[in-house]
């Protein structure tokens, strides 16, 4: 049987009124690139000079796109989503600076979300970048093959270090881990490290889950080979599948350089072969957990099927979907009534400096295809049910 993303019933139902309309005016603003543009340059201009701003984005973009400004500020959101079977992935959203403290800070906020995850079974994943916990251009360095000075080799070493910690504690707590993917020109160096972690957690069930990027054209090749990989190590395979989000920067990278051009010719062939590796991944269930990463209805409803094909149980906990805080509602709320694993990517942080994050959940929604228009015409199908005044 299909599942049905048009029920705005379902979809809506843990949204006051007043919730849904705020939700009505944020994506009329979205849905239109040039505001957007220009909010975003105004944003950026008024937080600069200080003005008394905060209270309006924390009253609309922050609220509808993140949990709080603190682990403690997400519980309200954390215990909402729960009431509708709704799990919470607590992302701290907060992009440090290339250098040690900040990575030392990264590593105790790591730590404490960890811990208090263990606390609340509403969160069955933790999330990791881990150019949180080491520089970007060191791991770039790294990926181009160059000799690491004595000094490089010792932040390297540490890097490693806070990674192996932050594994250390999601093992003895029973708990599981994400690690975020990066841009290609040091992404190698985070699959090195996630398969190191994997190979350490993962003997008795996917504790660690690296995340593969279907735009790249080489992604299937290299989720499959990291699996063979950890098979061959006798350890379980974890995986968060997603189409990506670093595409615009990844092109310009090439183009300046002049490589070729890590991305997909079109969304057709990404989407092959997204699906193929969603395949690969239900072929391979004994060993072989996952998280769909995605926004797409169709490739939600092309799992569903998939479980229905396999035999698998609508929660068997191999098999997650998620998307963000936010967006697309009608896929995990319909997702969940029908029993299936569903977790909200929930930021949060210190409102200033996750603007960086909220600038670009608002750019995502008007360069994906009819995204935001989408999000709007199930809204207003709701203010319309529910006969309330726009």
């Amino acid at each position: 049987m299909s599942v049905n993303f048009d029920d705005t019933k379902i979809t809506f139902r843990s949204k006051s009124p007043r919730e849904l309309q705020l939700s009505n005016f944020i994506f009329s603003i979205i849905n239109k690139p040039f505001v957007v543009s220009m909010g975003t340059a105004i944003i950026k201009w008024a937080l600069y000079f200080k003005l008394p701003i905060k209270w309006l984005i924390k009253a609309t973009l922050f609220d509808q796109f993140c949990g709080g400004e603190s682990i403690q500020g997400c519980e309200k959101k954390i215990n909402q989503l729960r009431t509708f079977n709704v799990k919470t992935i607590l992302d701290y959203s907060v992009e440090g600076q290339e250098n040690e403290q900040s990575f030392d800070q990264t590593l105790k906020e790591t730590l404490r979300a960890i811990e208090f995850a263990d606390k609340h079974d509403a969160i069955p994943f933790c999330v990791l970048k881990l150019t949180g916990l080491g520089s970007k251009s060191l791991m770039t360095k790294i990926q181009l093959g160059k000799e690491l000075t004595g000094i490089e080799q010792n932040q390297f070493s540490r890097f490693k270090a806070r990674s192996f910690e932050v594994a250390d504690v999601v093992l003895k707590l029973n708990q599981r881990l994400l690690i975020d993917a990066e841009e290609s020109w040091y992404q190698d160096v985070v699959d090195t490290l996630s398969y190191e972690l994997m190979i350490k957690c993962n003997t008795e069930r996917a504790t660690v889950y690296n995340t593969y990027q279907f735009y790249r054209r080489d992604m299937l090749d290299k989720m499959k080979a990291g699996f063979e990989k950890m098979s061959t190590s006798k350890v379980h395979f974890g995986a968060k599948i997603v189409r990506g989000a670093y595409m615009e920067q990844e092109r310009f990278r090439a183009q300046s350089l002049g490589y070729p051009d890590p991305i997909q010719p079109n969304k057709e062939a990404t989407d092959r072969d997204y699906n193929a590796g969603v395949k690969f991944a239900m072929e391979n269930l004994t060993h072989f957990s996952f998280c769909l990463g995605t926004h797409n209805e169709a490739s939600s409803k092309g799992l569903v099927e998939l479980m229905q094909q396999y035999g698998c149980e609508k929660n068997d906990e191999r098999i997650f979907f998620a998307q963000l805080l936010g967006m697309s509602d009608n896929i995990s709320f319909k997702l969940s009534d029908e029993g299936y694993n569903v977790a909200k990517y929930v930021p949060y942080g210190p409102l200033e400096q996750v603007m960086p994050y909220l600038f670009r959940r608002a750019e995502e929604n008007t360069s994906v295809q009819g995204q935001s228009s989408r999000e709007l015409m199930l809204i207003k199908k709701e203010i319309k049910r529910r006969k309330l005044k726009l």
